[in-house]
């Protein structure tokens, strides 16, 4: 088998928005801080989502032949959305088995730990996972919840296949941090943005 040649991994050029679609921002968007357009090739989504990977220092990329192309993380490296029969689908199309931990920022934002799997709950499916949470076991009120969010007490809960789960307070800006990953690889000591994918 042919060596693969040196080629330098690709920063900036792929994102993943906070509702789970893959977004190639050019360098127009890349000068803006833009989220980039919107992929819509049911192929190269299909090839982003069966090659999508972290490194050792926790920065998500998908393999392109001999490349790292990394990605630029919205929220966090998964984004989950509810399904009538599996339960939560990540953007791969994966399902999301046993969660182990949740989370729920200030703004409201959950997010759920299933083994490697570290994903947001998109935010159109929020309202729903909400109704399968407890407040001190009993079921989950509107103003409760923002009493809780508030800081007040109580143990907030999600039921989720016959269990309950605990939810922890987390602040947005703490998110990537103390879940062990890099939200923004492209701005990593010494990355340098490639302006090819090839």
């Amino acid at each position: 088998m042919a060596k693969w040649p040196n080629v330098p991994h690709c920063y900036g050029w792929l994102a993943l928005d906070a509702r789970g679609t893959w977004r190639m921002r050019d360098e127009a968007a890349q000068r803006a801080d833009g989220p980039g357009d919107k992929l819509t090739n049911t192929a190269l989504v299909g090839f982003i989502n069966r090659n999508y990977l972290s490194d050792e220092r926790g920065c998500w990329y998908f393999q392109n032949g001999p490349q790292r192309v990394y990605v630029n993380l919205e929220a966090t490296p998964f984004i989950a959305r509810t399904d009538p029969q599996q339960g939560l689908l990540l953007q791969t199309g994966q399902a999301i088995g046993a969660i182990e931990q949740a989370f729920m920022t200030e703004a409201g934002a959950i997010v759920v730990r299933a083994g490697k799997v570290l994903a947001q709950i998109d935010d159109r499916d929020v309202a729903q996972i909400l109704q399968m949470m407890t407040l001190d076991a009993r079921p989950l009120a509107d103003e409760a919840l923002m009493g809780w969010l508030e800081n007040d007490g109580g143990k907030l809960a999600l039921r989720w296949q016959g269990q309950d789960v605990a939810v922890e307070r987390l602040a947005t800006q703490e998110v990537p941090q103390r879940l062990g990953f890099i939200q923004r690889p492209d701005r990593l000591a010494g990355s340098g943005t490639q302006q090819t994918t090839k």
